[in-house]
C-alpha cells in the first residue's frame, strides 16, 4: 500500500495554494540576513547581520504584512522567480522543492514541529546582529563564510 504523496512533491510550484506556499517556508530566517554583491563578479556574500525587523527570538517579521512598504528591497518570492534567485540558501524549501530535491527531515512540514528547523540549528537563531547595530559601511566586515 501506497501513502499519499505530500503536496510538494504532487504539485508544482505554480499548483500550490497560498497557505500551501507560506507552509514551505521552514522559518530559518536565512533570506532576511543582509547581503552583498560584488558589483564586478555579482558574486552575492551573506552577512550575520538582519533585517531590523527580524524578531530573531522566533526568526519571523515584525511587520511581515507591511515588509515590503518598510522595505522595499524586501524579497517578495514567487514561483517564477526562483529560477533566478540563486542565493537563497541550499537548504531553503523553495529551492529544494524547485529543485527537485527532498526537504531535509528537520522541515517543519516533516516534523509536525515548527522549532524543529532551530533544534536542528539550521536557522539562524542566536547568531546574527541587527542592522540597526551596525553601521553599512563596516558590513563587509561581517561577512560569514558559512549559513
Amino acid at each position: 500500500m501506497t501513502g499519499i504523496k505530500p503536496f510538494w512533491k504532487e504539485k508544482t510550484l505554480h499548483q500550490m495554494t497560498k497557505s500551501e506556499w507560506e507552509s514551505l517556508c521552514d522559518g530559518c530566517a536565512k533570506c532576511c540576513l543582509q547581503k552583498l554583491e560584488d558589483e564586478d563578479t555579482g558574486d552575492v556574500f551573506y552577512t550575520d547581520i538582519v533585517c531590523q525587523y527580524l524578531d530573531e527570538s522566533c526568526c519571523g517579521c515584525t511587520v511581515y504584512q507591511e515588509r515590503h512598504e518598510k522595505v522595499p528591497t524586501c524579497i517578495w518570492l514567487k514561483p517564477d522567480d526562483l529560477q533566478s534567485l540563486g542565493w537563497l540558501p541550499s537548504t531553503c524549501a523553495y529551492r529544494l522543492v524547485y529543485e527537485g530535491k527532498d526537504l531535509p527531515e528537520w522541515h517543519p512540514l516533516l516534523s509536525g514541529d515548527p522549532n524543529s528547523v532551530h533544534k536542528a540549528h539550521a536557522s539562524i537563531k542566536g547568531k546574527v546582529i541587527s542592522e540597526n547595530d551596525v553601521p553599512e559601511d563596516e558590513w563587509e566586515d561581517h561577512i560569514i563564510d558559512h549559513l
